[in-house]
């Protein structure tokens, strides 16, 4: 079953380097127009230059495909919309959105100033909305999106220095799971991918003996496969090195300890047991988890 985007328009953002620029190289490699957005900012997001962006767009026309470049800032929910609309008057759809613009400020939680807080959180989490925002009526009337959304394994799992980076991740799950519910009846899915790449952003974190092995190339498929026709809906996948996993945020059988005086010392006596991983779900929504306490508040009655 071929990944095929002929007649697809793409808006991938980041995509002046790095991930994002490998995203956009495969998406027109398999007939996708592509919009190459790129802020040309630093791994800080200081600065900004749109050669990035249109050194990608020169890739592609080079290789025979179609692409415009962009150099609207994600932060900028103005610039986002008139970027969706340069792709709709270019040509007059849009499938497809690869968000992957991202900067980085780490730092251990008690040195970081709340100002590089908010603007990772800035550029992560509200540069995904504003695209989202803005490509919503266009995928809700043509009833067709596909949506990736870059989370990390720094959301999904920490990691030391990057309280801002691992909050805005996260929250980009959050965004995923509540996105793909109100999109189905649109065939508008949602998903997100946990890359484990080298690029200009992560290169200093890799031992060098694990640089080449993490090459961004090797996350592509995950995304193609989320960007697809045939993909699924709140899903996240995780990619590197040539190996895909799937993480999932799910829900223990848990247990009922009813209400009183007693209950916190016998929750603490129960942790174990709540904690339990044996028959845990991934559940369809919000609402599994007051499901889920009404069952055993009702089978503890019984």
């Amino acid at each position: 079953m071929s990944l095929d985007f002929s007649d697809r328009v793409a808006i991938v953002t980041g995509a002046g380097g790095g991930l994002g620029r490998q995203h956009a190289l495969a998406l027109a490699a398999r007939g996708a127009k592509v919009l190459v957005n790129d802020l040309g900012a630093g791994v800080d997001g200081s600065g900004g230059s749109a050669t990035a962006a249109q050194r990608v767009v020169d890739e592609i026309r080079a290789a025979g495909g179609e692409a415009a470049a962009n150099g609207a800032s994600v932060t900028d929910f103005a610039a986002v919309q008139a970027m969706v609309q340069q792709a709709m008057d270019t040509w007059g759809r849009v499938d497809v959105l690869v968000s992957n613009a991202g900067i980085l400020r780490d730092k251990s939680f008690a040195k970081m100033d709340l100002a590089d807080f908010r603007l990772v959180l800035d550029v992560h989490l509200m540069g995904a909305v504003h695209c989202c925002k803005a490509l919503w009526p266009v995928m809700t009337q043509q009833k067709y999106g596909r949506v990736v959304l870059t989370t990390s394994s720094s959301g999904l799992y920490g990691n030391f220095g990057q309280a801002n980076y691992g909050a805005a991740k996260m929250a980009l799950v959050g965004l995923m799971q509540t996105l793909a519910i109100e999109g189905m009846k649109h065939d508008i899915r949602v998903n997100c991918l946990a890359p484990t790449a080298a690029t200009r952003m992560t290169e200093a974190l890799f031992p060098p003996d694990m640089l080449e092995a993490f090459g961004p190339e090797a996350v592509v498929p995950a995304m193609l496969v989320l960007a697809g026709e045939d993909a699924p809906t709140r899903t996240t996948l995780c990619a590197g090195a040539g190996s895909f996993e799937a993480a999932h945020v799910t829900l223990t059988q848990g247990v009922h300890l009813g209400s009183g005086p007693q209950v916190p010392e016998a929750l603490q006596a129960r942790l174990d047991a709540v904690r339990d991983r044996s028959g845990e779900t991934v559940p369809g929504s919000g609402a599994a988890q007051g499901d889920n306490e009404m069952r055993l508040a009702r089978g503890a009655r019984r």
